[in-house]
């Protein structure tokens, strides 16, 4: 089964004080199934990663391992970046932040649930039909 992964769940495996079973259980799941996402994904745990160092929770060598480690994951990036008009219209309708607003468009082209822990996110999934995928 394919899923939209969101930033929230990968969040869960870089970074300690974000872990939950929810985010273990979407690890295993990737052992056979592939994920698709946005090219913001790489963007915002890249931005986590540096917020970390910055904070020294990890160190640089660390954080650069972790790239490495999620580059080798089944994890497709969907190219097709919607207009802008239609990502307000989803941010608008479904009260989320224009980067929600992505992962929702990228779910709802392709008809699949997503991955995330975030708590808008997965209510405007649920109300848009594609669901969110259960651990």
């Amino acid at each position: 089964m394919r899923f939209v992964l969101d930033n929230s769940v990968v969040c869960g495996w870089l970074l300690q004080n974000q872990a939950t079973a929810y985010c273990d259980a979407i690890a295993q799941r990737l052992q056979s199934a592939q994920a698709i996402a946005p090219p913001l994904l790489a963007l915002e745990y890249t931005n986590v990663l540096r917020t970390a160092c910055k904070r020294q929770t990890i160190l640089a060598f660390h954080a650069q391992q972790m790239l490495s480690m999620l580059a080798q994951l089944p994890i497709e990036i969907d190219t097709s970046v919607p207009q802008p008009a239609q990502l307000l219209d989803l941010a608008l309708r479904y009260d989320l932040t224009s980067y929600d607003a992505i992962y929702l468009d990228l779910a709802l082209r392709h008809r699949l649930p997503i991955a995330t822990q975030d708590r808008d996110l997965a209510h405007a999934a649920q109300v848009a039909g594609v669901g969110v995928v259960a651990d």
